[in-house]
């Protein structure tokens, strides 16, 4: 029997009884459910902590989807495992035992049962107006404090529909998205949720926050309306499916809430709240509340911010602030809206059963602080959130100016240097001693800020701009409100659509993709090769690429700036390579293509840009400067072509991206608009005649010759001939494969951490089933062994490598309206291909046919299987060719390896772009799949037949 009193909990643990119970209760939150019903029978405290609601919530939530409330969260995660029936009678039985106290537990459980009727006070710091005039706003508030609006919504229908009794009733069976602390995501039908409420006695309730509302319940829209303050958004400009996440539906009960945040890229926010009451407590920017801590990766710029809940943080934080270190605090009543200011921290807690909704804009006020957080990098971030806390030396006159936190038990032990911790810690009184701001570089920056305070002015913030990296094709942080692609076409629509913006649309697109740097380059080219001077519409890019794109009059001109020198002067050269071999074995591609005017390097000096022509043969001494090529490529024809950018591929050594050089390319503009713009306005037989067309296209790419391979010169990367050698079970892999073959294994190897760069677009089921399903050898998808035991390879072909709707141009759509209004491509005959091009191929590289064949099914078919076929049937040409194809074609029959399907999904799971995320969201009941094998057939099964009839 273990001892009661005092010594139970030392009996009861044993050994373990030195580590304090919030230790013990983290270690067994790592436990799976299985194994912590096996410890809960070790002792009674391992009884008591194993039991703890907290975790069994933990549990549920790890798991996610449609969550129905069985009244504990013990029972709704066993029930919905499948580890207990609902009617089991020892979920109903706990145990009870006397002699054990725990102060963590304790405080949790208080947290739990607490009433919040004291938090109802409003002291008045936060201004509230009937209403103000558009001019008033902007003059006083807008960029400059929060305010409270008392009369925005008074005409709304919401203010009388919105209640929990009338929207059950009218939603009741309509599932919406929950918030909380988990990696997945989780849904509840609002009748199953209110329920939840009535029940549930957690600390950090669970609460409605959908960004789908308006899908799921399109007439909840009907019930208001934009304020006339906030009409103004930017984002409004594009098209809703590419415009980050913005209005939400917030129901949530007493104790639930917004922990402390920023809102998502510097955005400000409206918030309308229609029933109950909610405390507010605001920071200006740069101020870090006590007991936050904000965490920036020092590679991507990704911002991770750790806060205690809003209840823990208004329990145990909020009282042992002095009253100069308080926030700004309010509670706002039914029909009152808030105005946040972009940059302001916020923590919201509910102190009665909520019903709010809230939107985030971009205005003029925002424009360019949400320009400066899309740039690449983590200073900037880090200033933008944490004010002079992010700087080495600033800590302590930083802290005369913030409103910081006394309590340090928040603070977690050191993170690993690749991510910075700036937070709101002690008072000045003990700050002296400890400077919790890891090490930033800023470019010599630091100097300059002797004697300065922090000012959320966009002239300041930009000061903390990497400036050494390219903001145009570097990396962008994945938690960024928008991705590089969609910034570009944002920024790119602005421009053209809202001409009285430019000025304003010049310095935000100055601070995202370094405009200016890049229009400077263009001004140099138009001037080298007496080209028109751009006009004052063509001073934007075009397009979404990863490489600054510019029309200018009747051409096109790109800059090659992706990764680095190395990389863009190959990318270059072998596109140079390309055109000259489409040249002299008279491809019929070249119609189809555009064609080239101009070509070189641009190299800036002593202020001064200078161009250097190149046709792709020989190195130029202005690129001998910056770039070393190793022989005996430097000697060969084309001596960046395909073979030296598949040996540089192979190497460890890495690019510098900041040389002051960069190659170029001028074609001539071809005739027609960009398929991405013009799709939907097509007929189903223009899109069918388009993948027809594309099948002949591809042939065509894919038929071209290989160049002459010149005598391989000793890899830079050692390990790299020998990592594609071992793939293929120590077999000596073709030169041509070595590239490639590498490539895949390396990410086979981290494949994990491969898959975790698309966050929750893959169902873990099957991410955890990824590496069974892979070949233990990747050499093994392109080796094949004959009856005879002898190996066969296929021969690689060229690979475009970037088919995609915006890099294929369509001539002869006259119209931009419905399909009735369009005119046929090709005007009923098939064979005529003169309207159809592909653009962009500074990608090329060799390969797998399905490679290219991977794209175009995804992102140009949308995943239409006629489209497919169409394709195909005009694609005529085996996936597998070699010097005999009758050999392959043998060896191949029995082997999954080298199954069409098999083959394209193991390329799907390796590829350096999320296509998976695009497989599940164009087949959304492929979540459902428990099997990789599933979804292979599912989406690749048509290119078994085709592989079959190849065959025949």
């Amino acid at each position: 029997m273990e001892a009661a009193g005092d010594g139970r909990r030392e009996a009861a643990l044993g050994d373990l009884a030195v580590l304090p119970n919030e230790v013990l209760c983290a270690v067994v939150d790592l436990l799976p459910p299985a194994d912590i019903g096996r410890l809960a029978c070790v002792s009674s405290v391992m009884y008591i902590l194993c039991n703890e609601e907290p975790l069994w919530m933990s549990k549920f939530l790890s798991v996610g989807g449609l969550l129905e409330y069985k009244g504990s969260w013990k029972k709704t995660t066993l029930c919905r495992l499948g580890l207990s029936s609902e009617n089991d009678e020892i979920l109903q039985k706990p145990r009870h035992f006397d002699g054990f106290n725990s102060l963590f537990l304790y405080r949790r459980w208080y947290r739990c049962f607490t009433n919040l009727s004291s938090f109802s006070f409003d002291d008045g710091k936060v201004e509230r107006k009937d209403d103000l005039s558009l001019d008033q706003f902007r003059s006083q508030y807008d960029g400059k404090g929060p305010v409270l609006l008392t009369q925005l919504a008074e005409n709304w229908p919401a203010r009388t529909k919105w209640t929990m009794q009338q929207l059950t009733e009218d939603y009741g069976d309509v599932s919406f998205r929950i918030s909380q602390r988990s990696p997945q995501k989780i849904t509840m039908k609002l009748k199953d949720y209110v329920s939840y409420m009535e029940l549930q006695h957690d600390e950090d309730p669970l609460y409605i926050f959908d960004d789908k509302f308006a899908e799921s319940a399109p007439a909840l829209l009907k019930d208001y309306s934009v304020p006339h303050l906030f009409q103004e958004d930017f984002f409004d400009i594009l098209d809703y499916d590419q415009r980050p996440a913005f209005r939400w539906l917030i129901i949530g009960p007493e104790r639930s809430g917004a922990s402390w945040h920023v809102d998502p890229g510097l955005t400000s926010a409206w918030n309308t709240l229609l029933c109950g009451k909610k405390r507010w407590a605001l920071y200006p920017p740069g101020r870090v509340p006590g007991g936050v801590t904000v965490h920036v990766n020092d590679e991507d710029g990704d911002v991770d911010i750790e806060t205690p809940t809003s209840l823990q943080w208004w329990l145990d934080i909020y009282p042992h602030l002095a009253e100069h270190e308080k926030p700004l605090e309010c509670t706002q009543l039914p029909g009152e809206t808030i105005f946040v200011p972009s940059g302001w921290w916020h923590c919201v807690l509910n102190i009665e059963t909520t019903v709010a909704v809230t939107q985030n804009f971009v205005n003029r006020s925002n424009f360019e602080y949400v320009c400066l957080d899309m740039a690449p990098g983590h200073s900037h971030k880090g200033v933008c959130r944490a004010g002079l806390l992010a700087i080495p030396g600033k800590y302590v006159k930083d802290t005369e100016n913030h409103l910081s936190g006394t309590m340090n038990r928040w603070n977690q032990p050191d993170m690993s240097r690749k991510k910075k911790r700036l937070k709101g810690s002690e008072t000045l009184r003990t700050s002296n001693s400890v400077n919790h701001c890891s090490a930033f570089e800023f470019s010599g920056v630091q100097d300059s800020l002797e004697n300065q305070i922090f000012s959320y002015d966009i002239d300041f913030l930009s000061q903390f701009l990497d400036k050494e990296r390219d903001h145009y094709s570097s990396a962008w942080s994945p938690t960024n409100s928008m991705g590089q692609r969609e910034a570009r076409e944002w920024l790119r629509r602005l421009w053209v659509l809202k001409p009285e913006l430019r000025s304003l649309v010049w310095k935000g697109a100055c601070l995202a993709i370094n405009v200016d740097k890049w229009y400077a380059c263009l001004e140099e080219i138009c001037a080298c090769h007496s080209l028109p001077p751009p006009t004052e519409d063509e001073k934007l890019p075009v397009g979404t690429g990863s490489n600054p794109v510019f029309i200018v009059s009747d051409n096109v001109i790109k800059i090659y700036a992706e990764g680095g020198l190395g990389y863009a002067a190959h990318g270059l050269g072998t596109e140079l390579e390309f055109y000259n071999l489409l040249q002299k074995n008279g491809s019929p591609l070249i119609n189809h293509i555009p064609e080239i005017i101009a070509s070189g390097f641009l190299e800036y000096k002593d202020g001064i840009y200078r161009t250097v022509p190149w046709d792709g043969k020989g190195i130029p001494d202005v690129l001998a400067k910056y770039y070393t090529l190793e022989a005996p490529y430097a000697d060969s024809c084309f001596p960046l072509g395909l073979w030296s950018k598949q040996k540089l591929g192979m190497s460890d050594s890495s690019d510098v991206s900041n040389r002051p050089i960069w190659p170029y390319m001028v074609t001539r503009k071809c005739k027609g608009d960009i398929f991405a713009r013009i799709r939907d306005s097509l007929s189903k037989t223009d899109v069918l005649h388009l993948a027809s067309s594309l099948g002949v296209q591809m042939r065509n790419i894919h038929l071209l010759p290989l160049p002459n391979m010149e005598p391989v010169p000793n890899c830079r990367d050692s390990n790299a001939k020998q990592m594609a050698t071992s793939c293929c079970n120590d077999a000596a892999v073709p030169t041509e494969w070595e590239q490639i073959v590498s490539t895949l294994d390396g990410r086979k190897k981290n494949l994990k951490k491969h898959l975790a760069n698309w966050g929750n677009s893959i169902p873990q089921v099957l991410v955890e089933k990824a590496e069974e399903y892979l070949p233990p050898n990747i050499g093994l998808l392109i080796k094949f062994v004959k009856d005879d035991g002898d190996l066969v390879y296929p021969v690689p072909s060229w690979i475009h490598s970037d088919i995609m709707d915006d890099n294929i141009l369509i001539e002869g759509i006259t119209e931009l309206g419905s399909s009735t209004d369009s005119k046929r491509i090709y005007g009923g005959d098939v064979e005529n291909m003169n309207a159809i091009r592909i653009i962009d191929f500074s990608d090329l590289s060799i390969g797998d046919p399905l490679s290219d064949i991977i794209p175009l099914h995804l992102d140009v078919f949308r995943g239409n299987i006629d489209l497919l076929r169409e394709f195909l049937r005009s694609y005529q040409l085996p996936f597998l060719r070699g010097e005999s194809h009758t050999d392959l074609y043998k060896s191949v029959q029995n082997s999954k390896f080298s199954r069409a399907s098999y083959r394209a999904m193991c390329y799907c799971i390796l590829h350096e772009d999320n296509v998976l995320g695009a497989i599940f969201s164009l087949w959304k009941e492929l979540r459902a799949a428990t099997c990789w094998e599933d979804v292979e057939h599912f989406v690749w099964e048509e290119l078994n037949r085709y592989q079959q009839s190849c065959t025949l």
